[in-house]
Parts: structure tokens; C-alpha cells; sequence
């Protein structure tokens, strides 16, 4: 398969996916896909698993556990750095 294949839009709105593209990323018939717009283009690509939202989740939880501890670090820095600061008094 080239880069590009002509499809025809159905009545319905419907396009056949070519068999070659179906197969690589894994798209059998009665699966799920999401339809989305990017970037002014119709992107057309397989739902993700329960098991990779999943792991795509934990892998967002650790990355902001991450970023907590590293702003609670430079917090400490900054403390020990510039002492307390005096609270604000309302003029």
C-alpha cells in the first residue's frame, strides 16, 4: 500500500479502513475506535485497552507524585534560603 488510498464516503458516512492498516494497528471488525479531530485532519485510531488506561493513568499519578516532591524540595530550598516569611499585613 502506498501512503494514500482513495476511499469513497457511503451515504452514511461510511469508509471501508484498507485491510493492510486494519491489520497493523491491530482493528478487527466490530472494534471500537475513536474518531477524533487534530490538527484539522480526521484522525481515525483504536480505542485503548482497559489495561492501557491503566497504565496510563499510574504512569500520570507517579509523574505528579514526582512533581510534588520536587516543588515540596525547592520549597524547603527556598525556606532555608530566604527564612520565613513575615505574614502580609492587611494596610
Amino acid at each position: 500500500m502506498d501512503d494514500t488510498e482513495r476511499r469513497t464516503v457511503g451515504s452514511r458516512g461510511q469508509i471501508t479502513i484498507p485491510k493492510e492498516l486494519r491489520e497493523r494497528f491491530g482493528i478487527a471488525g466490530g472494534d471500537d475506535v475513536r474518531v477524533r479531530e487534530a490538527d484539522g485532519k480526521i484522525v481515525v485510531e483504536p480505542t485503548p485497552s482497559r489495561a492501557e488506561l491503566a497504565e496510563g493513568y499510574r504512569r500520570r499519578a507517579e509523574h505528579h507524585r514526582e512533581l510534588a516532591e520536587e516543588f515540596a524540595g525547592t520549597s524547603r530550598e527556598a525556606n532555608d534560603v530566604l527564612g520565613d516569611v513575615p505574614a502580609w499585613e492587611d494596610e
